[in-house]
């Protein structure tokens, strides 16, 4: 059985890692760009939301307005019908109380035209602003368009280099011992993307825990793995 040459074996490894760690990069910032694209999405909804509402509250100033219209015209109606009765009326007394109800008849006219003049008055500032909100919902629309095609191509960019770590990945892994592969790749899984670790400032480039002195000479010696007593990953010394 031939003997595996450590050092050699651990080059690869670190080699590894570094394909590893972009890899484990890119695969993070890939999966956020659903969440980023509908954050995109959802701000400009809540845009067309506010042009939805104004056309919404144009619609209930019409309809107001409509309402009122018809009042006038019964009111006119009920004028009309009053003045007819004038002349039917035998005392005085009748006659004024009835010249009274004209007059507050009309009366109630006047505001009821008041209050649909102001209702014109209503729906051009809503019209004025329906026309503000659309234009700036045409910009708004070019701007959510160029984001959402400007994420659409980073994941594209993401998925290519991911191709071209993964045919560099498969060059290196024949060459490593399977046992030291299969331990390598499981510290990977379980310690967010990071296995093999350099010893820093005689500290743990992972966990950051001291490392004794004895056990970097042991990391330099290369008779066997020596893992981080604390976080389990794999030390190397970086010449």
């Amino acid at each position: 059985m031939p003997t595996i040459d450590l050092k050699t074996q651990i080059t690869g490894l670190v080699r590894l890692q570094e394909l590893d760690s972009e890899i484990y990069a890119l695969n993070n910032e890939k999966d956020s760009k659903p969440i980023e694209i509908k954050a995109i999405e959802d701000a400009f909804e809540a845009k067309k939301q506010n042009l939805l509402l104004l056309e919404k509250n144009s619609l209930e100033v019409q309809k107001q307005r409509k309402e009122k219209e018809l009042e006038l015209a019964s009111n006119a109606e009920a004028v009309k019908k009053l003045q007819g009765q004038l002349y039917s009326l035998k005392t005085n007394k009748e006659f004024q109380t009835m010249l009274q109800q004209i007059a507050d008849a009309k009366a109630d006219g006047s505001l009821i035209e008041e209050k649909i003049l102001i209702s014109f008055e209503e729906s051009d500032k809503i019209k004025a602003q329906i026309d503000q909100e659309n234009l700036n919902l045409k910009q708004e629309e070019k701007v959510f368009l160029e984001s959402k095609e400007k994420v659409q191509l980073r994941v594209k960019e993401i998925d290519q280099r991911l191709n071209q770590l993964q045919a560099q990945r498969q060059q290196i892994t024949p060459a490593i011992d399977p046992k030291m592969l299969s331990e390598y790749e499981r510290i990977l899984s379980s310690r967010g993307g990071l296995a093999i670790v350099t010893v820093v400032d005689n500290s743990c480039g992972g966990c950051h825990m001291l490392v004794p002195p004895q056990v970097i000479n042991m990391i330099k010696m290369y008779d066997h793995i020596v893992t981080c007593e604390v976080c389990n990953r794999i030390f190397y010394i970086a010449e």
